[in-house]
């Protein structure tokens, strides 16, 4: 990941903030607008004759690990209207949900009166978004900019439904949020490399901490390719939606863009993914693990000005981008040098099942503080047949400015792109994948006290990070470790996420919430001796879930 950082401080108190409306499994909600009066209104369960956005929301957070939500806008509306009144039906649906999530992931990050790191991290946020506001205003004609501010008015509108009906009216479109309000919820990755630039005194990152796994499988013949991707992040993230926007905004020419579907693994609270997986009807898949940065000196890169955080770009790429290669340039645009990953672009396009040529079928960027790095990997992806992703730099450029010939030095080959443990497991292992089935397993593996590979110089002697998808909660609490990544802690593979050829065509994608249990007890908070300490607000207590299919909408299947 992506792993988005999970800001919740342990062993605070919770003081409820009611939103009066109690969500049935099913809620149904639509937004209408008069355009004489420019005004926005709510209605649940009767459609309206005329609405700009349809939003339906399904609660299965205890039979399947996930909520599902359906956002829906009119292309008869102005893009504007659209983009607010999309973050309005979302607010309004899942506002008990977002309650949750602010206080198991963020309550207690940034409290008044404001630490002097919050005062420079809330300075920071508004010159940042005083600056966008400037450029918005300054490039009326220009996609880019046209994008970026869609963005900020549909957090606007997801402010603005979480709020009411507490407010009498709702409220206007606005690209000037409130830097510490909603829109913290966008920059929870961000905050990550923020916190090192701004010299937060505690860091809230642990040294050497894995965030998400991926792999792109090419099966002998070019039978299929398989894309997944795992998340790592704290369990206090767990309350999870899988989303689809359809929200039909238009290019200059006043035709449909291509990417105006996307479904995608996400958060109460967020109008991206963060962790980050999309399926885009432009026929790309973009994913990411985090790389970070290990070289202070890059910090000084790190600026209000001349920058767009990393959330951001990401969504303006997947809107505009019609091949890998554009996304990358559109990505590469205003380089944030936070919330510092390596992506994937898949394109399915280029995809011909039996085919030789798959020129252009992956292409992979790597962003750190003053420098983004892409190329087209497909060739390497052929020869391989597999590309792998777990938190190194792969371009021996962006491996050595981050800092990380030091880490070796220091810490030896798990900080290396070949000798990790998930690159030699993954080595090991991907020529197993002949099937959707095994592809989960290889996803889902974590046999850390039996598996070679996941030992280390630790006591005892393995470690459950060492693993393609991480169960820390299972170390030793007593053990000892050479870096606290590999301790015990509230961390791991938080779901699992794949798609096939077949199954992009559907724009379907398979995914399992929660930690591994394929080969280990399923996590279970009431069994866990951090969870008194750890937010976990609406969570299952038992984490026990099989592979579901998602198609968008709320109507999920079982996988088999």
């Amino acid at each position: 990941m992506a792993d988005m950082l999970v800001l919740g401080l342990c062993c605070v108190i919770f003081v409820a903030v009611c939103t009066g409306r109690e969500l049935s499994t099913t809620s149904v909600a639509y937004v209408s607008y008069d355009s004489n009066g420019h005004k926005y209104s709510i209605t649940g369960k009767t459609e309206p004759g005329n609405f700009v956005a349809k939003g339906v929301f399904r609660n299965e957070v205890n039979t399947t690990g996930w909520s599902f939500l359906e956002v829906t806008t009119s292309e008869g509306y102005s893009d504007e209207v659209q983009a607010y009144a999309a973050g309005l039906v979302e607010g309004y649906l899942t506002a008990n949900f977002i309650q949750m999530q602010w206080f198991n992931t963020i309550e207690g990050y940034c409290e008044k009166p404001y630490t002097a790191y919050c005062t420079r991290l809330q300075s920071y946020l508004q010159q940042n978004l005083d600056w966008m506001n400037e450029m918005i205003t300054k490039s009326t004609s220009d996609p880019y900019w046209k994008q970026v501010k869609l963005y900020l008015l549909q957090v606007s509108g997801l402010s603005s439904g979480y709020f009411y009906p507490q407010e009498h009216v709702i409220g206007q479109p606005t690209t000037n949020l409130d830097p510490m309000g909603i829109y913290f919820m966008q920059v929870g990755g961000d905050l990550e490399d923020l916190e090192e630039a701004l010299h937060k005194p505690t860091k809230s990152r642990v040294l050497g901490s894995g965030s998400c796994s991926a792999l792109v499988k090419l099966l002998p013949g070019a039978k299929d390719l398989f894309v997944s991707h795992d998340t790592w992040s704290s369990y206090m993230s767990m309350l999870r939606v899988l989303k689809k926007y359809d929200i039909p905004f238009h290019d200059s020419q006043g035709k449909i863009l291509l990417g105006r579907t996307m479904s995608f693994s996400s958060y109460p609270g967020s109008v991206m993914s963060g962790d980050d997986y999309y399926l885009l009807s432009s026929g790309l898949v973009s994913m990411e693990t985090t790389i970070g940065n290990s070289n202070d000196k890059l910090w000084s890169f790190i600026q209000p000005t001349y920058s767009v955080p990393e959330g951001i770009r990401s969504m303006v790429a997947n809107r505009l981008a019609s091949t890998g290669k554009d996304w990358a340039e559109i990505f590469s645009h205003l380089n944030s040098g936070t919330y510092n990953n390596e992506w994937m672009i898949v394109d399915y396009k280029q995809f011909v099942p039996g085919g030789a040529d798959m020129t252009g079928v992956l292409y992979v960027l790597e962003q750190i503080p003053g420098l983004v790095e892409y190329n087209d990997m497909t060739s390497l992806l052929t020869k391989q047949a597999y590309w792998p992703s777990y938190n190194v730099p792969y371009f021996d450029e962006v491996f050595n400015r981050s800092g990380m010939p030091a880490m070796v030095e220091k810490f030896g080959d798990w900080f290396t792109w070949d000798k990790t443990p998930r690159a030699l497991i993954f080595g090991r292992d991907h020529h197993k994948v002949v099937d959707l089935d095994s592809m989960i397993k290889l996803m889902r593996y974590n046999d850390f006290t039996h598996d070679p590979l996941s030992r280390c110089n630790c006591t005892p002697p393995y470690s459950a990070e060492n693993a393609i998808s991480a169960r820390c909660d299972l170390n030793p609490a007593s053990g000892s470790y050479p870096i606290s990544a590999l301790g015990h802690r509230s961390h791991g593979g938080t779901d699992m996420k794949v798609t096939s050829a077949s199954l992009f065509q559907a724009h379907t994608f398979v995914a399992v919430s929660g930690p591994t249990w394929d080969q280990q007890s399923p996590f279970q908070w009431s069994k866990a001796d951090f969870a008194s300490g750890c937010p976990h607000v609406g969570h299952p207590d038992l984490f026990n879930f099989d592979p579901i299919q998602f198609d968008g909408t709320v109507n999920y299947k079982p996988y088999h």
